[in-house]
């Protein structure tokens, strides 16, 4: 946890926000697996923790700024808890160390926020992503599941104060960075060919356990490159073949780290794998070049796309003016994803409070195919912390339906295409700050060109 002080500015910083009612946080309770006692592994709400800072199951909180009271609710410990969990800070020592004095058992809180409601205050909540937090507006506030949309006014409060990282977040960030950078360089050290995707995923994960960390989010590391979300993990990988690695390590604070890289299984790129991955990192280095306040990542996206068209031009794969390719959606039968994404306490920042508030600025997304994946598209500021991840796939079934449809005959070159379903997919990442003169890259430098790759 970051210092008493850190949690009471924040507190008070959203209070002067906000200006009145009632704020709730849900904080998350433990999750069975299988069966109740045996539980996912426990992970605090992201807000509670921003807020509160206590990454303990079982406890809700209201901020009442009408009548100035922060009060966590939440249960002692019994004597069988202690007997299988030990001992350990009593609810009242737990909230001293975030600055909340005023403690109640979890019961109390639906007397309370009815007492809000008889009073004429507004309470104010966040949208819900869990079914036991559905299930407790319900029951507390009577709202149903479909009607849980979450207050707008909080919603963004809550997004403006945590888009911007503290000095202290960047550094808890980094932490989480730099761990993640070893798991990708010890992929690199161990792939072989004639492996199981999971051994080297045992290697990455191990990396993360002994820095103290857990994952972000679930690995992701395949030969099938080309399946952008790709968590099966069973494949031997073979000579020949591209391996995509997606993973991140997250600090004990919460604080998240995501890379990418793309490696060969064998010491070398073949001379098509090292065509198509040099068109990739000069999409990313042309991204990070363009980091800077100001600028709508947005247009970083579309830089990154035409960077790939005129790549792809000159392997005969694509043709045509590459700024209508990307303006017309051309680009997106090889970049289907979007450049990057806000990363903090979550992954994806904040993408429970919804990618319109946390990427748009509350402006509408775009809803064609490829550019509606982009999570963030506003004016970049100085704190903001954000992935750089421009891909090229080659996904067989994309191109057989986009084919048959004749689907930008003047901008595609299928017969070429056809070539190399047989490719997979290549996506390298970083983490940046925007400073107020430009950008930075968080954590260790993973092997990011050809060479460096191959010399690894």
């Amino acid at each position: 946890m970051f210092g008493k002080e850190t949690y009471v500015q924040r507190r008070a910083l959203l209070k002067k926000k906000l200006g009145s009612g009632v704020l709730l946080f849900l904080g998350n309770d433990e999750y069975g697996l299988n069966y109740e006692s045996n539980t996912f592994r426990y992970r605090q709400d992201s807000t509670f923790l921003y807020y509160f800072g206590l990454p303990f199951a079982g406890l809700s909180a209201v901020i009442d700024i009408d009548d100035d009271k922060e009060i966590i609710f939440g249960d002692e410990l019994t004597i069988d808890d202690i007997v299988w969990m030990g001992v350990q800070p009593t609810l009242k020592e737990k909230s001293e160390l975030v600055g909340v004095t005023h403690t109640l058992p979890s019961a109390d809180i639906v007397n309370y926020l009815h007492g809000c409601v008889r009073k004429g205050k507004a309470i104010h909540y966040l949208p819900p992503y869990r079914a036991e937090h559905k299930l407790k507006l319900m029951d507390w506030l009577g709202i149903p599941p479909a009607r849980q949309e979450g207050s707008i006014p909080f919603i963004r409060a809550v997004v403006d104060q945590r888009n911007h990282k503290s000095a202290e977040e960047i550094v808890e960030i980094e932490k989480a960075c730099d761990v993640t950078a070893d798991m990708h360089i010890t992929a690199m050290k161990v792939l072989r060919p004639g492996m199981k995707e999971f051994e080297v995923v045992a290697a990455m994960e191990a990396v993360a356990a002994g820095a103290g960390c857990e994952l972000s989010f679930a690995t992701i590391a395949t030969i099938n490159g080309q399946t952008l979300h790709n968590h099966y993990h069973g494949n031997t990988v073979k000579p020949g073949d591209l391996f995509l690695i997606d993973a991140g390590a997250e600090t004990e604070m919460g604080y998240a780290g995501d890379m990418s890289s793309t490696i060969p299984a064998d010491k070398k790129f073949t001379t098509r794998q090292r065509e198509v991955y040099e068109i990739q990192n000069a999409m990313h280095l042309e991204s990070v070049k363009a980091l800077r306040p100001g600028i709508p990542y947005m247009d970083v996206y579309d830089l990154s796309a035409r960077v790939m068209v005129e790549g792809l031009k000159g392997l005969g794969l694509m043709k045509g003016d590459a700024e209508t390719a990307v303006r017309e959606g051309a680009h997106a039968l090889f970049y289907p994803h979007g450049l990057g994404h806000m990363m903090g306490l979550d992954v994806h920042d904040m993408e429970n409070l919804g990618e319109i508030w946390v990427g748009y600025n509350g402006e509408p997304k775009s809803t064609q195919f490829g550019r509606k994946s982009q999570r963030l598209a506003i004016p970049l500021e100085p704190g903001f912390v954000h992935t750089v991840e421009p891909g090229i796939y080659f996904i067989p079934e994309l191109i057989d339906m986009w084919k048959a449809e004749k689907k930008f005959a003047d901008f595609i070159n299928y017969d070429k295409v056809e070539t190399y379903k047989d490719f997979g997919g290549i996506r390298n990442e970083e983490d940046y700050l925007i400073t107020e003169t430009g950008s930075r890259r968080l954590g260790k430098r993973i092997p990011l060109t050809p060479e460096e790759v191959e010399e690894i």
